[in-house]
């Protein structure tokens, strides 16, 4: 398996200043953070980039600081996506893509498709975009699964949709999609508490919550997974554990940025409807970080 999209690519946060504006210094520092510390690709406004409340001027200049920091050193991934077609695909063919290696394309929410619906957005997609696709598959976001046959008929399908973020938190769902896929499709993690079994039964990596705030452990875990190293893997799985869960306990990406503030690299302030992580959580984040090796 050879593909730029193996290992950790993390999804980034979007940092904002008090003011609500986004804070371009601190988003620099992340990218080089994650870039000097072992992550492989990064991911722009995706739901952790808190994609549905930027506007679009925002999203270019986001692309503009992170593509600056990055300076080609590692792959870039830009959320495209949305559950009107047409739209998604008049936002693409508005992106300089010429920098981006895939876009990642969420499934539609809200208007809860039929399976038949999810291929021929996606087959729109695939025929209107110049390069790579990236699907996602969210259903807790989504409300509407994506069902492995729906995921598979897409790679056969389409050469240039090359694989899928898998977020269902559905082992069972890895596994089919892990037996039955091309030999060219990655089957990549949405789920960081699933990230390394789905590696050691024969993923691609994970695109990470988490891993971008300890990169190093991350990406060294999901590494070894690849190589088969499952027990000293699964020793930086359980030392990570707690931490994974603390994130997603209120809701993503308050809890990733509280991690941020506890580290000193971005503020924890979020746009609304989300509202900042409870004291309490940060306390818990806080108790994390200190005791963390």
């Amino acid at each position: 398996m050879s593909s730029k999209f193996l290992g950790t690519g993390v999804a980034l946060v979007t940092p904002f200043k008090t003011d609500l504006s986004i804070d371009h210094d601190a988003l620099a520092n992340i990218v080089n953070f994650n870039i000097e510390n072992g992550t492989d690709y990064l991911v722009i406004c995706g739901t952790t980039g808190e994609s549905v409340t930027i506007t679009k001027e925002e999203k270019r200049a986001v692309v503009n600081t992170i593509s600056k920091a990055n300076n080609g050193r590692l792959p870039l991934v830009l959320g495209i996506g949305g559950n009107n077609t047409a739209s998604v695909i008049e936002e693409i063919k508005a992106t300089d893509l010429s920098g981006i290696d895939a876009i990642l394309s969420v499934s539609p929410y809200y208007s809860k498709p039929t399976q038949e619906g999810l291929y021929q957005h996606f087959k729109a997609i695939a025929e209107a975009c110049p390069t790579d696709i990236i699907l996602y598959n969210v259903p807790g976001r989504t409300s509407k699964n994506m069902e492995v046959e729906t995921t598979l008929r897409l790679a056969n399908d389409f050469k240039n949709i090359v694989a899928v973020k898998e977020a269902g938190n559905n082992v069972a769902q890895y596994l089919q999609l892990l037996k039955n896929k091309p030999d060219n499709f990655l089957i990549i993690s949405g789920d960081d508490d699933l990230a390394l079994g789905v590696v050691l039964a024969g993923g691609a990596g994970v695109i990470s919550v988490i891993g971008q705030a300890f990169p190093k452990a991350f990406s060294n875990m999901v590494r070894l997974g690849l190589k088969g190293e499952a027990k000293a893997a699964y020793a930086i799985h359980f030392k990570l554990m707690d931490v994974v869960g603390h994130i997603f306990e209120e809701n993503n990406p308050a809890g990733i940025k509280a991690v941020f503030e506890a580290l000193n690299l971005c503020q924890d302030t979020v746009r609304l409807p989300l509202v900042p992580a409870s004291n309490s959580l940060k306390e818990k984040i806080a108790s994390f970080i200190k005791t963390f090796k």
